[in-house]
């Protein structure tokens, strides 16, 4: 396959899939937070930074995982619109 003519955005995109095929991957095996079993896949450098993450809280990668799924994910504050003057247009 060629990626000739592809936008510049979609070549480093190929490019970064078949960089990310050739890493080993590393499986971490935790419990969410309703008790089901999870598997995750983490690149090199994701689980080095998982390692030092839970060396950090002196626990394991699955306990980070499991207290990280816990964690609310915070909404998006979107600002209001700005009211619209009826006097002007």
């Amino acid at each position: 396959m060629s990626t000739t003519g592809a936008p510049d955005d979609e070549a480093a995109f190929l490019r970064d899939l078949v960089k990310a095929s050739r890493q080993k991957i590393h499986h971490v095996q935790w419990k969410d937070r309703d008790g089901t079993s999870r598997q995750t896949a983490l690149t090199q450098p994701e689980v080095v930074r998982l390692n030092k993450i839970a060396s950090r809280m002196g626990t394991n990668k699955g306990e980070v995982l499991r207290q990280a799924a816990h964690v609310p994910v915070e909404k998006i504050q979107r600002p209001a619109p700005a009211p619209v003057d009826p006097g002007v247009g």
